[in-house]
């Protein structure tokens, strides 16, 4: 389990572009999420771009690393509260109702998540719904932020602020 300050748990498998996982790491700080970084990456951690994007947020986030997926999946303690965010499924992400310690899970960039991940787990899929016509998938960086303010927002938000 995170500590008590940490809400939710963001984990990208093989992030690839440093831009991307800069910004994550920027919006896991301002919701006291852990970023969790899974398998090979595009980039190397101390990656100028990275550093850019995540501006002097990075040294305030709570990160790890896990050099491969099994690494990362023996650290979750009930497969019950992982989300796997993806467009192959129909399910919204407004419809769980998410936990503090819960994991935001993200695929890389280029191909999402294992589709045989997503089968072994079909009631933890989530995605984020898309209206417009043509549109095939969010930034992963916008989508983690929406799914990282939808769980402040069911958590109520006023609690956090001592209100």
């Amino acid at each position: 389990m995170p500590d008590n300050k940490t809400l939710f748990r963001i984990v990208l498998i093989e992030p690839e572009i440093p831009q991307n996982t800069g910004n994550i790491g920027r919006s896991c700080v301002a919701t006291n999420c852990e970023l969790h970084l899974v398998g090979k990456m595009g980039f190397e951690i101390n990656d100028t771009n990275l550093k850019r994007a995540g501006l002097d947020y990075w040294p305030h986030l709570t990160w790890h690393r896990h050099a491969t997926f099994e690494d990362w999946f023996s650290k979750v303690e009930d497969t019950s509260r992982i989300w796997l965010f993806t467009t192959k499924t129909k399910r919204t992400y407004f419809e769980p109702k998410y936990q503090p310690g819960d994991w935001f899970v993200f695929g890389k960039e280029t191909k999402g998540l294992d589709p045989d991940f997503l089968l072994q787990h079909p009631k933890q899929t989530v995605t984020i719904p898309m209206i417009g016509e043509g549109a095939r998938s969010l930034n992963l960086a916008t989508s983690v932020a929406i799914a990282a303010y939808e769980g402040v927002r069911q958590m109520n938000y006023s609690t956090f602020k001592g209100e």
